[in-house]
């Protein structure tokens, strides 16, 4: 496979492809050929009326008219642009890998004679190997970036950084541990290693990674160990997952900042792992049930 990617790599330099910047879950899925989870993709049970790119170099790939509702938990199109996906058999000989004739993204699989449309064909595909463009709109260049927060129960961090100007938005999920798709149980069991997170896009026009970062810290408590208000547990402790140098740079900062000042922070600053989303009954909880957190406040410390 490492193999692979370098032929891939060096195929798109001599085609001067121009890549997108990929976070550690994006990689998984479309360079180390992962699977996100069912049911838990943006594109999973979205119908509106556009072109479906590759997330790594923009190639259109699917139009929203052959789209359908497979009932399978990922985005199911029976149909491709022509000439822009590829069909590979597994080394197992039981699918059919397809992935971006361009760059070599890996998308999904493929299956055939199901009768679930009058084409018979499935293309089964990773939201995350996917943007989209409404029709009549251009394609945008990617204008967002993201940051990874942990602070206790990721309820009350979503709370008060959804809201956040420049935010895009938010989703709550682990990361940091060992286990691939844990489910909520398994980390509050602390088999897994995760911690309870949140991730945020945002648009860098607006906003920046050090301004999100310092209301991350203003709206927990960093000196609290594996904990956060009553909710105890490693899953709960404080934590930022840089994405790139700069972020790395930016926190270790802001953390001497407020030593500084007299707090000792427990907020560790580690390199990002892949993202699990968590179940959807977590996501943007407090906004569902038109709540406040019970253990996360604002305390100005900058």
């Amino acid at each position: 496979m490492l193999i692979m990617n370098m032929l891939m790599t060096m195929l798109c330099a001599a085609n001067d492809l121009q890549l997108n910047p990929l976070t550690p879950e994006e990689e998984r899925v479309i360079i180390h050929k992962g699977t996100e989870r069912p049911f838990t993709g943006e594109f999973n049970k979205h119908y509106e009326a556009g072109v479906y790119h590759c997330r790594r170099c923009g190639t259109a790939l699917y139009r929203s008219e052959s789209k359908f509702d497979s009932g399978c938990g990922w985005p199911a199109f029976d149909d491709e642009v022509p000439g822009a996906v590829l069909r590979t058999p597994d080394p197992d000989g039981h699918r059919t890998e397809i992935t971006c004739a361009r760059c070599g993204a890996h998308l999904g699989h493929v299956f055939m004679g199901e009768g679930l449309t009058p084409k018979n064909t499935r293309h089964c595909v990773n939201s995350i190997s996917l943007t989209f463009t409404p029709e009549n709109q251009k394609q945008p260049e990617r204008s967002s970036e993201k940051a990874i927060f942990a602070g206790g129960c990721f309820w009350g961090v979503e709370f008060f950084l959804q809201d956040a100007p420049g935010v895009l938005k938010t989703r709550v999920g682990y990361t940091g541990g060992h286990m691939e798709h844990p489910t909520y149980d398994q980390v509050c069991r602390g088999e897994t290693g995760h911690v309870e997170a949140v991730e945020v896009e945002y648009d860098p026009q607006v906003t920046s990674f050090e301004t999100l970062a310092v209301h991350f810290f203003e709206t927990h408590d960093p000196t609290q160990v594996n904990r956060q208000g009553p909710d105890r547990g490693e899953q709960y402790r404080s934590a930022i997952f840089y994405l790139n140098d700069a972020q790395r740079d930016i926190a270790l900062a802001l953390i001497e900042k407020l030593r500084e000042k007299g707090y000792a922070v427990a907020t560790s600053v580690e390199k990002a792992k892949p993202f699990w989303p968590a179940e959807e009954y977590h996501q943007g909880y407090y906004q569902k049930k038109k709540s406040r957190p019970y253990c996360h406040t604002y305390k100005k410390r900058f």
